[in-house]
């Protein structure tokens, strides 16, 4: 793996936030996988990476970072080098007030990938990620070979959900308008971190351990950077909502495998990606929620592992 000029000499990632020093990972997690800072050109990317083989991107979702995989990496790692990225704004990753619409949080990853020398790649997103994915393999079609989405809508492609809509929707949905404020819902969470992303996480179909979100609320509760990032994606919808309306004319070709929770999304990630895919599979993973990755690694860990199997030459 070759790793660009720009990157030689950034200092090793360090804290809560890297590999050394993540709580609970999996045995040998530390021997397998490393923490590296890439400087993709004014933007500072910290990324997790290790394992053998073709390469297989990693992209978290709200309100989490490159943490989030951690229980299927190993087993991922066993046929593909994981790269695993914290995305602008989030965990270690630099935070620039600008930037967090998904074309250009697409040509962040595609920045990184260049610098760690992979060519051709395929892309896994859960949540928020799954937005990243997408305009990751229809921005650069030449980049992608598969891509994996799990458990989000998707604005500008799926159906918006009805302002009115039942109290199940609402505790499901509110989280999007609330997050494009500006400005004051920084004022309402600043020192209360712990209920508002609590109550996210609390959403879970399989309670995460309290460990965890305690991990992930430290880490947005670290500093305004890190709270402001958060958010920044969901301020960023104008602009992604129009790109993505462009971008359901240019219908992908490449194999897309869509998941949901059976508690979670279940069919939607599906329904979703066939209004702008032609070759989409379905799986619904039974007794899971939104956060797929945490609740039901063994099922996400055999559904990710039986998709991408038929890609594991090396591009």
């Amino acid at each position: 793996m070759t790793m660009s000029s720009s990157s030689a000499g950034l200092p090793t990632p360090e804290g809560p936030g890297s590999v050394s020093g993540a709580p609970n990972l999996p045995e040998g997690f530390t021997v397998r996988f490393i923490s590296r800072y890439v400087d993709t050109g004014g933007l500072r990317q910290h990324v997790v990476t290790g394992g053998e083989g073709p390469p297989l991107l990693l992209v978290h979702g709200w309100p989490q970072t490159w943490y989030a995989w951690r229980l299927v990496m190993p087993g991922l790692a066993r046929d593909f080098s994981i790269v695993a990225p914290d995305q602008r704004g989030c965990g270690l990753s630099s935070k620039p007030p600008g930037g967090y619409d998904t074309a250009t949080l697409a040509s962040d990853l595609v920045a990184l990938m260049d610098a760690l020398g992979h060519q051709r790649f395929a892309v896994a997103g859960h949540d928020t990620g799954m937005w990243i994915g997408y305009a990751l393999a229809a921005d650069h079609p030449e980049r992608v070979d598969r891509l994996a989405v799990a458990e989000a809508a998707m604005p500008g492609v799926s159906p918006s959900p009805p302002l009115f809509g039942n109290t199940a929707a609402n505790d499901r949905l509110w989280h999007f308008t609330f997050n494009r404020l500006a400005g004051v819902n920084e004022q309402l969470v600043a020192g209360r971190e712990d209920v508002y992303f609590g109550f996210q996480f609390a959403k879970a179909a399989n309670k995460l351990p309290d460990d965890a979100v305690r991990y992930y609320v430290e880490a947005l509760a670290a500093d305004p950077e890190s709270l402001h990032g958060s958010f920044a994606a969901y301020r960023a919808l104008d602009a992604t909502v129009a790109q993505n309306e462009q971008r359901k004319a240019r219908r992908l070709t490449l194999p897309v495998l869509a998941i949901g929770g059976a508690e979670g999304i279940g069919e939607g990630a599906a329904n979703t990606m066939r209004l702008a895919a032609e070759d989409v599979q379905s799986v619904v993973i039974p007794r899971c929620g939104n956060y797929c990755l945490e609740e039901a690694p063994k099922g996400m860990l055999a559904t990710l592992t039986a998709f991408l199997a038929s890609n594991r030459e090396s591009p």
